[in-house]
């Protein structure tokens, strides 16, 4: 019971002895963004002011059961505790996954919906409007719930997009809603440490989940001996390279690599066992991204 409520999901035991049923609550809420907090880009020196960098959107949040509650998002080592992206959610392969929707958006009154990648679902949990196909899934319109139920199955592990789909689709994206599902196979160790990673440009800068340069992007930290996995995703329209200094990973045919270039609804994760102290950078290594604000900083301890 504890350890459910650390992370703020439902676990139900279902069918068989090994899968779950996993229960999360998220609703789209209106909120006011910081691009930018403490108004510098350190690399060059240059700074900022609230209007270039402060701006109203709406966002997925999470909740407590029935929506009684605001809940953080995700933990500060994960996303760095913002509100963009959305809610991680967890699952395993063989788990029921539903997820309870609630159309809050006061600031743009605007319909919207979710629409998840990589896993099974029937048409009514698809979220994609479809003009004269589809249902209330895709046109969740202000004060009104849907809920979601999908499956992980056998070829669902890894990590992927979810965003809304709705007729509201291209502007809930440009302002930061979107979010995250990582799915574990069936046997697999779940990681020491997780980080999301989430390339857009946002209020025209190039962003990690929703900041622009070091000391606004998430600092993810690690210690050696600790398994790692990063959540590497992209939505809009440009391809970004994902780069972490100091650092390889096993790619397809056992090929170590250090760079692996995304495109937009792309993702991928990446595990090593940390083995290298310090302080790293970790950007997109299309260099005129990394200038406008795609960089943070990974700190490993001993």
């Amino acid at each position: 019971m504890l350890a459910a409520a650390a992370v703020f999901l439902v676990l139900v035991l279902s069918g068989s002895a090994s899968a779950r049923t996993r229960v999360y609550w998220v609703a789209a809420v209106p909120t006011t963004w910081n691009v930018i907090p403490n108004e510098k880009d350190a690399m060059s020196g240059k700074t900022f002011s609230p209007a270039d960098t402060v701006f109203p959107t709406v966002v997925y949040r999470r909740y407590s059961p029935h929506w009684r509650k605001a809940l953080a998002n995700n933990p500060r080592s994960v996303t760095d505790g913002g509100l963009i992206p959305g809610p991680l959610l967890h699952a395993r392969v063989g788990d029921r996954i539903v997820v309870h929707f609630k159309n809050m958006d006061t600031l743009r009154h605007d319909p919207h919906s979710m629409h998840f990648h990589g896993v099974f679902y029937r048409p009514s949990s698809d979220g994609a409007y479809i003009p004269g196909f589809s249902g209330r899934d895709a046109d969740v319109k202000v004060g009104q719930t849907w809920t979601y139920r999908l499956r992980a199955v056998s070829d669902s592990a890894g990590v992927w997009p979810y965003h809304d789909h709705s007729m509201s689709m291209e502007d809930s994206i440009a302002g930061g809603m979107y979010g995250a599902l990582s799915i574990l196979g069936r046997h697999e160790r779940r990681p020491d440490r997780e980080f999301v990673v989430y390339f857009n440009m946002l209020h025209g800068f190039m962003t990690i989940d929703g900041r622009a340069f070091v000391g606004n992007t998430p600092i993810f930290r690690a210690k050696v001996g600790q398994l790692v996995q990063w959540d590497v995703l992209t939505l809009g329209d440009d391809f970004h390279t994902f780069h972490v200094h100091g650092h390889r990973w096993v790619g397809p045919g056992g090929i170590p690599q250090d760079t692996k270039t995304i495109g937009p609804a792309e993702s991928f994760r990446v595990h090593w066992r940390e083995d290298n102290p310090g302080t790293w950078l970790y950007h997109c290594h299309v260099e005129s991204h990394m200038m406008d604000g795609m960089i943070g900083l990974y700190r490993v301890s001993r």
